[in-house]
């Protein structure tokens, strides 16, 4: 008989689909017992995966019926939208597209000037004519389907010997599916995602919308009121919402940006809940989960633990300080650098938080002790002795050959930093991979991806800052000089036969910037399009130069890399089947950016077994007692005074006696997350998932029943914004909301 500890190891790690419960439906008074007792197991589903959930969901309150979670076209989930980093949903049939307010912070950066300075002082649209265009890189993504093509991709790969050879027919394959998913289909966005660490995969096909506008974002101290110091903390009180507009051309068809493009009409859009929100309801998160690292080895938790995550430490504190450093010399770098140093100093914290949940917390022996008892009950049996028994070491090995030059390889991916340095780079790849046949293009510099690319060019126009860009390649060029000698080969490419000094790295650095015309739209632009390898050889650009210079050695990289990865291709599938043969139910996939439920109920948490127990709700008058008038407490006036006025119109919560900010439910999330529809079970919106809680960081590793929480606004609080304080009567109307509260005369004249 299997011991009970892997069991139960297996879905914290994973998440497990709960056992089957009898489907007659309870009483409200047993309802309410199971939800007080019900703890989460965790678990980003697939829709596919829903349909094992049904008899638990009912239990806790599902109203919708099961099937509405497991079709992504139901009008639940054709609702959910991606933005190619956060999630979002649609909330009105013209296109109206509701996220985080930290989600719209590249918008707010793209169209502010030292002048107007939407990054702190937000932005509200009052008509359709003031809605301003993201720019164009802007996307919203709306899945259509979603095919199993498992066979398609994995059939054979254990008969081709060669590790590279497996890899590229891994690829040819995946661009011969997205060709044929594509082909007359422009409007479509399809791409072939890999689950379970390569032993599934699925061709999802996308509509990609690409006229983007904001419509509304609070003042920077009401989307993220408590900054970096109330981040990955309970109790918060963030307002983190803001609201975009999908639109399409005249025919209704995704088209690029222009003065003659109409909102777009969803088929479905969410409806705002109606029913309040109570402690120990059922809440689900529909959304685009980023990236979790659950089915990674213990091998791999180790070397994470004691490499990785200090590197990266290490390496944010370092452009933190040059960021802020820069930010110093004007307006207009400060501007810029605002929105680095928002996400440089989320992810610093971030680890932190990891490194202290599998160090401190423990959580890496935990793994540690999940694979000794997985390895055990393979060695218990010759049969998977056989099948499995080889798979940890031989992995082991690869990881072994990929750590000898992870220091230099490190050293060298700092380049990426420089914004112009990568242009370069872009154009010396785009002139190697254009006279090739479409079909043998590496994926990225395939023709469907030479409109992304000029885009990127576009707007590199109103992010570029060369104090930044300056500040980034000399910091870059400094970290990898104090590196062991075997660890900075690559330097003398980057100075180009002169001596590799300290002393040296302020002229080159003026030798690139001052040289360089690659800030010029029109030269880059033209060069991304016309250049030939030949031409580019005769270019006198000291960045093309550099960029020339480094693609020998970042070519053995890739190469190096692939070959690993077609490596990896047959060993990762053999140690998920050891998984799933020792499983004794459904594992959820680790996240990849698709769409995924997850689900729980509205519940505080006790941070360490001596601490006062959280209470999932914040209210109002939190927002009013953090208020200290200085950053990053500093509330705008217009709120404050719309607090005095204590006009809460229909927005208050009966158990709380005033307004919600914000609440905690214990569902599966991560980034990627931020902007995701919090539905309730009628599948109605009731919030947006923004943050996670410090203690349970490391849940991307180990998911924590009791210490994981969500953090969420609650969108009573952005109805009374934009009732109380914002006056947009137009928005609330649009997404089927009557207008209850009368402004206050001093937030009215404060806004």
């Amino acid at each position: 008989m299997r011991p009970l500890l892997p069991a139960i190891g297996l879905c914290m790690l994973v998440g497990c689909a709960p056992q089957a419960k009898p489907t007659e439906t309870p009483s409200a008074t047993a309802e309410s017992s199971y939800n007080a007792s019900y703890e989460s197991p965790g678990g980003m589903w697939m829709p596919k995966q829903m349909a094992s959930h049904a008899d638990t969901l009912r239990r806790l309150g599902l109203e919708l019926e099961p099937s509405e979670l497991a079709d992504p076209l139901s009008p639940t989930l054709a609702s959910i939208v991606s933005l190619g980093g956060c999630s979002a949903s649609f909330v009105s049939p013209e296109g109206l597209v509701i996220t985080n307010h930290h989600c719209v912070s590249g918008s707010l950066q793209y169209n502010s000037t030292p002048e107007e300075n939407l990054v702190e002082a937000g932005y509200l649209a009052r008509t359709r004519a003031e809605e301003k265009w993201n720019g164009p890189t802007s996307r919203v993504y709306v899945t259509q389907a979603f095919t199993d093509v498992s066979e398609r991709i994995l059939s054979g790969l254990d008969q081709i010997a060669d590790d590279r050879a497996r890899f590229d027919e891994i690829e040819s394959r995946e661009k011969a599916l997205v060709a044929a998913c594509e082909k007359d289909r422009p409007h479509l966005r399809c791409s072939v995602k890999g689950y379970f660490r390569g032993a599934e995969y699925y061709l999802i096909e996308q509509l990609e919308i690409r006229d983007v506008r904001l419509v509304y974002a609070p003042p920077k101290m009401v989307g993220f009121y408590g900054g970096d110091h109330d981040n990955w903390m309970w109790p918060r009180h963030a307002g983190d919402f803001s609201f975009y507009r999908a639109y399409v051309g005249p025919d209704g068809k995704p088209a690029d940006h222009a003065a003659e493009n109409v909102p777009y009409r969803p088929a479905h859009h969410l409806r705002l809940a109606t029913t309040p929100l109570e402690k120990g309801d059922l809440v689900m998160v529909a959304g685009y989960p980023g990236t979790t690292n659950r089915y990674r080895t213990a091998d791999e938790v180790r070397d994470t633990v004691e490499s990785l995550y200090p590197y990266q430490i290490e390496m944010l504190e370092a452009y933190l300080g040059m960021l802020r450093e820069v930010s110093e010399l004007n307006e207009k770098t400060a501007l810029k650098a605002s929105t680095w140093i928002f996400g440089f100093e989320n992810a610093l914290k971030n680890r932190r938080g990891m490194l202290d949940g599998l160090v401190k917390g423990g959580l890496a022996e935990d793994k540690a002790a999940l694979e000794r008892e997985l390895r055990a009950w393979i060695d218990a049996e010759p049969a998977r002795q056989a099948e499995y028994g080889q798979v940890f070491d031989q992995m082991r090995a690869l990881h072994d050959e990929r750590n000898q030059t992870r220091d230099r390889d490190r050293a060298f991916n700092g380049l990426g930093f420089s914004q112009l340095l990568g242009t370069a780079r872009l154009i010396v790849r785009m002139a190697e991979e254009r006279p090739k046949p479409d079909s043998e293009r590496d994926p990225t510099y395939q023709a469907r991806n030479w409109s992304r690319h000029e885009a990127g060019m576009t707007r590199l126009s109103h992010t570029y800052d060369e104090h930044i860009d300056r500040g980034a390649m000399a910091l870059t060029l400094r970290r990898a000089l104090a590196k062991p000698e075997q660890n900075r080969d690559w330097l003398a490419l980057v100075f180009a036969g002169k001596p590799v000094t300290e002393a040296g790295i302020a002229a080159l650095v003026e030798h690139l910037y001052g040289g360089t015309k690659l800030a010029d739209e029109a030269v880059r632009l033209e060069l991304f399009r016309t250049a030939t390898t030949e031409s580019l050889a005769k270019n006198d650009d000291p960045l093309i130069a550099l960029a020339l210079a480094l693609r020998p050695f970042e070519k053995a990289l890739e190469e190096n890399e692939k070959r690993l990865d077609g490596a990896f291709s047959v060993l990762e599938p053999r140690y998920i089947a050891a998984l799933r043969a020792y499983s004794d139910g459904e594992l959820a996939p680790d996240a990849n950016g698709t769409l995924r439920i997850t689900y729980g109920t509205v519940r505080g948490y006790q941070p360490t077994p001596d601490a006062p127990m959280y209470e999932p709700f914040t209210k109002l008058s939190g927002v009013a007692a953090k208020h200290t008038g200085t950053d990053p407490f500093n509330a705008p006036e217009r709120v404050l005074a719309a607090i005095r006025a204590g006009h809460t119109g229909s927005y208050a919560a009966a158990s709380l006696g005033e307004v919600p900010v914000d609440f905690l439910s214990d569902v599966d999330t991560t980034g990627g997350n931020s902007g995701s529809a919090t539905l309730n079970g009628r599948g109605e919106l009731v919030g947006l998932l923004f943050d996670g809680n410090y203690e349970s960081m490391a849940s991307d590793w180990l998911f924590i029943p009791a210490l994981t929480r969500g953090i969420h606004l609650d969108i009573r609080y952005a109805l009374w914004m934009l009732d109380a304080v914002e006056n947009a009567d137009h928005l609330l109307r649009e997404m089927g909301v009557e207008p209850s509260i009368e402004p206050a005369p001093a937030a009215m004249s404060a806004r």
